[in-house]
């Protein structure tokens, strides 16, 4: 295929947000030289799919709860990872490296003109001979990122006019509240506008470990786990708080702490 030829695409669309999927898929529906989308969850489901479908292009979200973008592109390979473009809701020292490897990306949220001219740039990508080595650079990238990934330290609260610092390490669980979530640090309760998949995305996985689908849990504030289904758990934190573990998330503690539980 020649640089700028038509062809029809295949292209899968991974977010763990169903909304950011529909967002997308919609705007795919209208493009004329895409003839077939998939869509995955999750890492594990978008890794089954790039392997089994063999898509002509993924666009990948970066920041999900259960295995990020980049799990992905280790797990499926320098070789076998398609064209793909990435999905984040962070400004941050991930942008600059996306540019510094020609690496296109989609900064939520986009307008319809950003997703249309990333499509342009990924058509004449698969139609370039050089695509080997664009699938090459998108792994020196990752390996890069991998060990480069900066997690936060503070929280910035505003209310009112005043933004107060909460330190990372002094809070216990996050909970999701709608479009907000609240921070629990010892007995007091912190509202701050964000979804639990940012804050998942923005803090280091080894500290804090997502237990439910509303719950992310600091492992430093745990006490006492409980056993109370044949596969769901209740954890205890130092304040004497419980939290369910549901069967879902019950592998991502026992990835953290090492063992089965």
């Amino acid at each position: 295929m020649t640089a700028g030829a038509s062809k029809s695409l295949t292209v899968l669309v991974v977010d763990d947000e169903q909304p950011a999927r529909k967002r997308i898929m919609d705007l795919l529906a209208k493009d004329k030289d895409v003839t077939a989308v998939l869509q995955a969850s999750d890492a594990k489901i978008a890794v089954a799919t790039i392997r089994e479908q063999h898509p002509d292009l993924v666009l990948l979200d970066v920041q999900m709860p259960e295995g990020t973008g980049l799990d992905v592109v280790r797990s499926v390979g320098v070789d076998q990872m398609p064209l793909t473009a990435f999905i984040t809701a962070y400004e941050s020292h991930a942008v600059a490296a996306f540019e510094a490897n020609a690496l296109d990306y989609l900064l939520k949220p986009f307008g319809d003109q950003r997703f249309c001219a990333m499509m342009q740039r990924a058509k004449r990508l698969l139609g370039d001979r050089e695509m080997m080595a664009f699938s090459r650079s998108l792994a020196m990238w990752a390996a890069a990122q991998s060990q480069t990934t900066v997690y936060l330290d503070r929280v910035a609260i505003k209310d009112k006019g005043v933004t107060r610092l909460l330190l990372v390490e002094d809070i216990d669980v996050i909970q999701a509240s709608g479009v907000y979530v609240v921070l629990r640090s010892g007995s007091r309760d912190t509202l701050h506008r964000a979804s639990l998949s940012e804050m998942a995305a923005g803090l280091d996985p080894r500290r804090f470990v997502r237990v439910h689908r509303s719950t992310l849990v600091n492992v430093d504030s745990i006490v006492q786990l409980k056993s109370i289904s044949h596969a769901e758990l209740e954890l205890t934190l130092k304040d004497g708080s419980r939290y369910r573990v549901s069967r879902t998330f019950r592998s991502n503690l026992e990835e953290r702490l090492g063992q089965k539980l």
